[in-house]
């Protein structure tokens, strides 16, 4: 899986940009707010249709512009997509795979598989469950179209289901109308709850042998996926818990209470887990997630490593680049010192200045 071409329009710092990375690794360097992240979070955005960051669309126009745009040419198993996206301040993005217009974004999950790595991920790890259930999405959607579908049908029965709940509080007359909504989000919530169980159980198995591997066979990483609501008896809870549902005016079972737990040893890494310990069970679910796209699709994702180096000690970064081989790789730092140490050579080198990336000799 490759990028073959990227080009921006006044995306961000960018007024306008054209690269052709190279199959291996494209190193981009660059003073801090120069705009490298920027330019990974344009591939990211074309692989999943949502910003790492989180952004809102107007948000990642370029100051005081209209509208900006992005043109990816990517190839998967041999044949080359092109995907585009325009941006505009008064109307909805426009996405288009080879020039043929999306009706929903939840058919661009897919085209380009991307694994993103950068010192925030530590929140997967030590922040609340949102972003836990936030990695398994972006993953799951890139990996099966089934749950990408099933997934905007949960979101949007939940929506419809949550305004009923608050209709019923001033009135029991549509209270037949909730029977149908908790079994069209019991039918959807229970595939969602397959999918991430299976998921987590095939990482497991992947990111435990890496975790022994960094640290020297010292620890034993396990991951446990907890569901928010009993697997199977989805829409018997759902019938439980009407009348508190309605109280709260909000849908209390579900998946989108699902937990992820990381444990080293038996013991908790977010409660427990030194500093060292969280950050390699990050690394550890990186390397994992790149493992299982080659399983599942016969080739690797596109890797974007967003200054992940000077996060990283000595071990940790001999086994993190130790991993790029045979992957696209795009790979952001500040400086080129590290990166020569350790005696990596990059196909390609970019250097970003103020919004203008400017290719150089390797």
């Amino acid at each position: 899986m490759l990028v073959k071409s990227v080009e921006l329009y006044q995306y961000r710092s960018y007024p306008s940009l054209r690269m052709e990375p190279a199959p291996g690794i494209n190193l981009i360097y660059g003073d801090n707010a120069q705009g490298k992240t920027n330019l990974l979070e344009a591939v990211y955005l074309c692989a999943t249709g949502t910003s790492h960051r989180g952004a809102k669309d107007r948000e990642i126009i370029a100051f005081e512009e209209k509208e900006a745009a992005i043109r990816l040419v990517v190839e998967k198993g041999g044949i080359d997509t092109r995907i585009d996206f325009h941006l505009n301040r008064e109307k909805n993005r426009e996405v288009s795979v080879n020039q043929v217009p999306l009706k929903r974004m939840a058919q661009l999950p897919g085209y380009l598989h991307v694994v993103f790595f950068s010192p925030e991920d530590l929140k997967i790890i030590k922040s609340s469950p949102v972003e836990r259930r936030s990695f398994l999405n972006v993953e799951l959607c890139q990996l099966s179209s089934a749950y990408t579908w099933n997934l905007v049908e949960y979101k949007k029965t939940m929506t419809q289901r949550n305004a009923l709940l608050k209709m019923l509080r001033e009135s029991r007359e549509y209270l037949p109308l909730l029977d149908a909504y908790d079994e069209k989000l019991a039918a959807a919530g229970e595939k969602i709850m397959a999918e991430r169980e299976s998921f987590t159980e095939e990482m497991e198995e992947i990111v435990r042998r890496i975790h022994q591997e960094l640290s020297g066979g010292k620890e034993e990483l396990r991951l446990r996926y907890v569901p928010g609501t009993e697997r199977g008896k989805m829409e018997e809870k759902l019938f439980g818990a009407r009348e508190r549902d309605i109280a709260q005016g909000s849908t209390s079972q579900g998946p989108q209470r699902d937990e992820l737990e990381f444990s080293i040893n038996g013991n908790s890494v977010k409660n427990y887990g030194s500093q060292g310990q969280q950050r390699t069970t990050a690394l550890s679910l990186k390397l994992g997630e790149i493992e299982v796209v080659k399983r599942k699709l016969g080739e690797p994702p596109v890797l974007l490593l967003d200054d992940v180096l000077s996060e990283l000690d000595e071990g940790r970064q001999e086994k993190l680049l130790g991993s790029l081989n045979g992957i696209q790789t795009f790979l952001t730092c500040t400086g080129l010192d590290d990166f020569v140490k350790r005696q990596v050579q990059a196909e390609k080198k970019w250097k970003v200045t103020k919004g203008t990336l400017t290719e150089e000799d390797t």
